[in-house]
Parts: C-alpha cells; structure tokens; sequence
C-alpha cells in the first residue's frame, strides 16, 4: 500500500524544505503536534521515500560559476545507453527525458566557459547522441527545493 501523505505532513515538508536542521522541537511547536509525532511522522517520510535530508550546495561557493542546460538528440534505440554514460559525467548534475525533439535533457555546473567546451567535447565521444543544443545559462534567478 502506498503511503498517503495528509496536512501534518505536507507541514513536516514545508518546513524542512525552508531549513532542512530545525529541530523536531520546532516543528512541532510550529504544527501544534508533540515532539513524538514528528519525529515518527519524518521517520515514515523517510522510509517511504518521500523525503531525502541533504545538504544543499551552492554551486558558485564551490567556484562553479558557469552552467548550461542541453538539450541532446539521440539516435533511435539509444536513449538508455546515452543516459547512461551521461550520468558517468561528473559535471552533469541533472538528466531527464523530454518530450519533443530532443529525448534528453542535462545541465551542467563547471568553474568556467572553457569547461562548458571541454564538456560539450566529452558529449561528442558519446555514441548515439547525433544532436546537441546548449543554452548557455547568463544568471540564476531562483532555484528552490520547495515543493508544497
């Protein structure tokens, strides 16, 4: 049976999306619940894997000032062997498949302009990608692991 999050829940997650260390103590002063609760409610979050506790960097802190997003055609029956040696590549930090032209979609975060060519030439000894578009990203705006 899958687990069915409720309102208490939705609670737990909204406050551990805005500050991941609060105390139990704190969210259930906040909620009006006991310690307890919480504790056995972010217990079963967990558990169910729903919600993962990490520590989120900021890329520019680490000195990765520049990213892009792109878009990558592949050749027909190798979406799954792309997506695979994509994931090998350490300044890849997010993959999807898409919709559209393009099956896969990456971003990258790296120190410099230069290292986006390097890793776009990385991409280019993987077989079965025949497409690449790059969106060079200028400046971050928002980027939020608020959910609810």
């Amino acid at each position: 049976m899958e687990y069915q999050i409720d309102e208490l829940d939705r609670g737990i997650i909204r406050m551990l999306s805005k500050d991941g260390r609060l105390a139990f103590s704190e969210i259930a002063s906040e909620l009006k619940v006991t310690e307890k609760t919480i504790r056995l409610r972010y217990k079963n979050l967990v558990q169910h894997n729903i919600i993962e506790v990490v520590g989120v960097v900021n890329p520019i802190a680490l000195g990765l000032k520049a990213g892009a997003i792109i878009q990558i055609k592949t050749k027909q029956g190798t979406i799954t062997k792309v997506r695979e040696a994509l994931s090998l590549i350490k300044e890849v930090r997010y993959i999807t498949m898409t919709s559209g032209s393009y099956q896969l979609l990456i971003q990258i975060n790296v120190r410099s302009q230069e290292d986006i060519k390097d890793c776009m030439l990385k991409l280019d000894g993987i077989e079965g990608i025949i497409e690449i578009n790059t969106i060079i990203q200028l400046e971050n705006y928002k980027n939020t692991f608020e959910y609810l």
